[in-house]
């Protein structure tokens, strides 16, 4: 009872800080969300899904302080034609972002949509109260609930460029709470990109619909700000023949929880998603996903690799459920650390759930130092040990990253965990 009342009391203040957006549209859905959110409560640590990731700095009223980056480093994406949308501390920044129109797509704000008819009232908080059953996740319903800005994008054909979601944090105390709504019409394709701090502490939804035959490419960076909190969630349903990939690549930040649900709903539609994050010192890192197969001959990967030095913390939770009748499921899971000291730790909970008889299902998770005989080759032939160390984790590395299609954005995120791994020696 104790601990039940604890969490009514965190929850009922939580509220009572936000101020929840007068909507038109939207507004069933976020009185839903806020009812739900009532009913489950915010995440305390005895909770089954937070058990490895104290969810303190996340809940609290006050958004704990975090200290303006100033860098004179070229922003990610900088050498890719992109349409860019700016955030600044969770509101969209028009002056700053680029002309929203674009062939074979439409973009608007969440806060300036006001047709009650809006496409996205099909979509909004829908997928993401279907990603409560199992696990409740109610970051996510707050976010619904109390989202004050976000991109709605409707896309019908295939746009000639990426969208790029670009995230600045000018307030040392700032909260951001987004919320973006992605509808892709049968045959459609996006590459949709996000980088840059958003917030002292951020929460961010993304539901993504992917209709038949079409295609949702998602590259993320997440970074430079050492003392970012950040709450995500991804989720997605699938059509038949569609496909779902993303990647997310994470450096610093003090607490980071990367939560993705993912459906297979439509016969031979392929779903991956992979992270590779390197963390330093006061650093933690869980990436949470939960992939549903429910149709006949699909495929999900899941590449997971984490590098943690100076007491840095990385977890992974990973499950992938196959229901009765999704025959021929391919599902691959994999999550693997590289620990450079004796003070960081790996916590890992892969599962499998199959109600299938016709599956080829695997999962797999390591943890391990430096392979000295590759170390030992390298030094052997003059390669200073900094040098040395760098390459072999950039090499444990790799797999991760080779999940991003696209050379030239794949090259891209190879050099700001190289440039990363320089700065931070060895």
């Amino acid at each position: 009872m104790a601990d039940a009342a604890v969490k009514t009391d965190a929850t009922e203040a939580m509220i009572a800080s936000l101020d929840l957006p007068q909507g038109t549209w939207d507004a069933p859905a976020r009185a839903d969300a806020l009812s739900r959110l009532r009913s489950m409560g915010l995440p305390q640590r005895r909770d089954e899904y937070w058990k490895y990731t104290r969810p303190d700095t996340l809940t609290q009223t006050e958004a704990p302080k975090a200290a303006v980056l100033v860098t004179d480093e070229a922003p990610l994406f900088d050498g890719v034609d992109r349409l860019r949308i700016v955030f600044v501390d969770g509101v969209f920044d028009p002056e700053a972002s680029d002309d929203l129109s674009l062939e074979g797509i439409t973009i608007e704000r969440l806060a300036a949509a006001d047709s009650d008819l809006h496409w996205a009232k099909n979509l909004y908080g829908v997928l993401e109260s279907r990603g409560q059953n199992p696990v409740q996740r109610p970051l996510a319903t707050l976010n619904t609930a109390f989202a004050t800005d976000g991109v709605l994008i409707h896309v019908t054909g295939k746009p000639s460029k990426p969208v790029n979601l670009f995230y600045r944090h000018n307030s040392d105390s700032s909260d951001a709470i987004l919320h973006h709504c992605i509808k892709l019409d049968a045959g459609a394709e996006i590459t949709l990109l996000e980088n840059g701090p958003a917030a002292a502490r951020f929460n961010k939804v993304m539901e993504v619909e992917i209709a038949d035959g079409a295609s949702f490419h998602h590259i993320r960076a997440q970074g430079r700000d050492h003392e970012r909190r950040a709450a995500t969630h991804i989720f997605t349903r699938l059509g038949e023949e569609s496909q779902f990939r993303s990647f997310t690549m994470t450096v610093n930040g003090q607490l980071t929880r990367n939560d993705c649900v993912i459906e297979l709903t439509g016969d031979n539609a392929i779903a991956n998603v992979g992270g590779a994050c390197v963390g330093d010192g006061d650093f933690h890192h869980d990436d949470t996903i939960f992939i549903t197969h429910d149709a006949v001959n699909c495929q999900s990967r899941q590449v997971f690799k984490k590098v943690l030095r100076n007491g840095a913390t990385g977890v992974f939770q990973g499950k992938i459920l196959v229901k009765a009748g999704a025959q021929k499921t391919d599902g691959y899971q994999i999550s693997q650390s590289l620990l450079l000291d004796g003070d960081s730790q790996f916590l890992a909970k892969p599962e499998l759930e199959i109600y299938a008889d016709d599956v080829a299902c695997s999962h797999g998770s390591t943890s391990g130092a430096i392979d000295e005989d590759a170390m030992f080759y390298l030094r052997s032939r003059g390669v200073p040990e900094a040098e040395a160390t760098n390459l072999l984790t950039l090499a444990f590395l790799a797999e991760a990253v080779d999940e991003i299609e696209d050379e030239t954005l794949r090259e891209d995120m190879t050099a700001r965990l190289a440039a990363w791994l320089t700065r931070h020696g060895s």
